[in-house]
């Protein structure tokens, strides 16, 4: 389950990257969605739940 989680992280981040090169637009809306991702990842470790 960590593995599909790095997985989908590092998915986001080039997809972010490729988006706010290529897609000015869409970088943003990915932009979001990447810091949601962080903020949910950091809430998950700092409550010690498990994901």
């Amino acid at each position: 389950m960590r593995d599909l989680i790095w997985l989908i992280v590092v998915l986001l981040v080039i997809g972010w990257l490729v988006g706010y090169f290529a897609f000015p637009d869409l970088g943003s809306i990915i932009h979001i969605l990447i810091v949601v991702a962080v903020i949910l990842i950091l809430y998950k470790l700092l409550t010690g739940r498990r994901m």
